[in-house]
């Protein structure tokens, strides 16, 4: 692997393999620095915590830096800059590059002008192919990853985790249940895609006519920062929520994942059930990305 874009730049193989090492990394973590003397730009134009710490933190572990551009504000691209410029000048500095923006086709563009890796950290409602090896992981400790009934529950229109890991799911032969507020559903033509290769998608209505099947359950917060409407956030900011009642009857291996941060859309109550696998998933993300960088830095 060179730049880490999209998921689709990823077979099965890639990601097995890319999953193995994170177990490796994780089961036989020895201290040895196989990336010292290397630098990660990181280059982060909308907020993060998980990403961009579980990334520095990868970094650190393996022997490398980190050189943080910081906001939009206090970079050049106040002045003007396009992000190509960008991306030339810190492809000079550093070994390779975390980028996260609010565009889609950002990292893809990025890619073109830079002469180091690019990972995607996430691109406005695209993907975040950086993301979905972590949930796969996550849910591979619970279980195998083939022919798993899967939830994807939330804002399905703009969350692009839940873009990322459907795709990836299609070379695991999952079902994909989705359940979304009214105009929030996965897209069209992401529907489309996945049904092209394969994939069963199944909408529903609601959470309670499918919880009982799921092997996973994936949820994610509305995201009001990418709504167009502030009316139409606050119209639906309320339309589901995980409780423990609503898992009663549900699996005894349900794995319940969140991409966080969260709102209200799971009661703090879950978090002290066997099903709550999202702190130990966002726990995750420095292995994975041990072994995400590695592999494209060495």
């Amino acid at each position: 692997m060179h730049h880490i874009i999209s998921i689709h730049d990823l077979d099965r193989d890639q990601i097995d393999r890319l999953l193995t090492r994170a177990g490796e990394v994780q089961s036989e973590y020895t201290g040895k620095e196989p990336l010292k003397g290397k630098i990660l730009g990181l280059l982060f134009f909308e907020p993060s915590t998980r990403t961009r710490m579980s990334f520095e933190s990868a970094m650190l572990r393996l022997g490398g830096a980190c050189m943080n551009l910081g906001g939009v504000e206090v970079s050049s691209m106040a002045k003007g800059e396009t992000l190509a410029d960008t991306i030339r000048v810190v492809s000079g500095y550093a070994d390779a590059i975390v980028l996260r923006h609010p565009k889609v086709g950002a990292a893809r563009l990025a890619s073109e002008f830079s002469d180091i890796p690019i990972l995607n950290g996430g691109d406005g409602a695209g993907q975040h192919p950086s993301q979905t090896p972590i949930d796969l992981y996550t849910i591979r400790q619970a279980m195998p990853l083939d022919n798993i009934n899967i939830g994807l529950i939330g804002d399905l229109m703009y969350g692009r985790t839940t873009h990322s890991l459907a795709y990836a799911l299609t070379h695991y032969n999952a079902r994909i249940h989705t359940i979304a507020p009214k105009g929030l559903g996965l897209p069209d033509s992401i529907q489309d895609n996945l049904k092209e290769r394969g994939a069963v998608v199944i909408e529903h209505d609601s959470i309670e006519e499918i919880i009982s099947e799921l092997d996973v359950l994936y949820v994610t917060r509305l995201q009001r920062e990418r709504f167009p409407d502030p009316a139409k956030f606050f119209d639906v900011s309320s339309s589901y929520r995980i409780t423990p009642s609503l898992l009663s009857d549900v699996k005894d291996h349900l794995a319940i994942l969140h991409p966080l941060p969260r709102v209200d859309e799971i009661d703090p109550a879950v978090d002290n059930l066997p099903y709550a696998r999202y702190f130990e998933q966002a726990r995750n993300g420095v292995p994975v990305r041990m072994a995400m960088l590695t592999e494209v830095m060495l």
